[in-house]
């Protein structure tokens, strides 16, 4: 049964791509807009792709509860999950999408890494971790919302990173570290036959012991879908507010002939030199200039973090970015 779907971000990318065109913008500001829009666009897809292949899994099932695009806030804390869903034994099926451009690699630690086509290779955290840290979440709104398993059995959470069908993914020895969670989206039917296999008869019938009915499945995710607390999308971080225009020059005063004679004798400075003055003095005037802020999600970030941004200057315009949204500019 689908019980949401997908909030409407279209409002958000007119936005994005109108105030690229306002001449108030600097280019620091106007290139923050660019790389915004093109996160929503290719996170869009991404997401719109997998929840059509979840769609074709379960939607019609009605064992099972589908919804998409959920934004949970429990105690000051948020949780962000792309997909759920439900089954009438409380297990919650978590899926994280990633639209990654670049080529995959997951080491024993578990480390992500993306390498891209034209060069670079880039550190990325881990989405299996972050769909951990909504488990902590929703597990709060959950015990709040009373939606428990009988005699008060706690919910199971399952975590799944979901990747575009044409990516290309280069997993370690799986005794060092299971990446079975990590499939590419046009499989999750399989994954989730081969999870079954894998559990185990005793396990099962341990499972049919809790399983709730079709009504009572469709309630709980229907008041889940009613604590979806949606971004706005017309938000934008301080610092992309168009400064005011510049008041006109008032006119230079007349130097006087020993000023004249200063300034004759004062040694010239190349054009090319000034131009590199004034763009330095852009980044250094910048709200975000060497503070420990990432320049997209205004979240803080870790010295080295910033560091390996400043050190980065041509790529990264002289802000920093964690290293979530590092990955996304090249």
């Amino acid at each position: 049964m689908l019980i949401k779907t997908a909030d409407d971000k279209q409002r958000r990318l007119k936005l994005l791509e109108e105030l690229q065109a306002s001449p108030l913008l600097d280019r620091q500001q106007r290139q923050w807009l660019q790389d915004e829009a093109m996160r929503c666009q290719r996170g869009q897809q991404g997401e719109r792709d997998a929840a059509h292949y979840i769609d074709h899994w379960k939607k019609d099932s009605e064992q099972h509860a589908v919804l998409h695009d959920l934004r949970f806030v429990v105690d000051g804390e948020t949780a962000q999950i792309d997909h759920m869903v439900i089954n009438r034994a409380l297990h919650f099926y978590l899926f994280e999408t990633k639209c990654f451009s670049g080529d995959v690699q997951i080491n024993e630690q578990g480390e992500w890494t993306v390498s891209y086509p034209r060069g670079g290779r880039y550190g990325v955290p881990s989405p299996l971790e972050q769909s951990r840290r909504h488990e902590r979440i929703l597990d709060k709104l959950l015990a709040k919302l009373d939606i428990t398993g009988r005699g008060g059995l706690k919910p199971t959470f399952h975590h799944v990173v979901l990747l575009h069908p044409k990516a290309t993914i280069e997993r370690p020895d799986e005794r060092r570290f299971d990446t079975r969670d990590v499939i590419k989206a046009d499989m999750i039917q399989r994954w989730h036959e081969q999870y079954i296999e894998s559990v185990g008869v005793v396990e099962v019938f341990g499972k049919l012991l809790n399983i709730h009915g079709s009504d009572t499945l469709r309630a709980w995710a229907e008041k889940l879908a009613r604590q979806h607390r949606p971004v706005n999308p017309l938000e934008l971080p301080d610092f992309i507010k168009p400064r005011a225009a510049a008041s006109p020059a008032a006119p230079a005063p007349t130097p006087t002939a020993g000023a004249a004679k200063s300034v004759a004798s004062a040694p010239a400075v190349s054009a090319g030199k000034a131009a590199s003055v004034s763009k330095a003095e852009d980044i250094a005037n910048h709200p975000l200039y060497r503070k420990l802020v990432c320049a997209t999600c205004q979240g803080k970030i870790s010295y080295p973090e910033g560091k390996f941004c400043w050190n980065q200057e041509k790529r990264f315009g002289g802000l920093q970015y964690c290293r979530e949204h590092q990955a996304g500019i090249g």
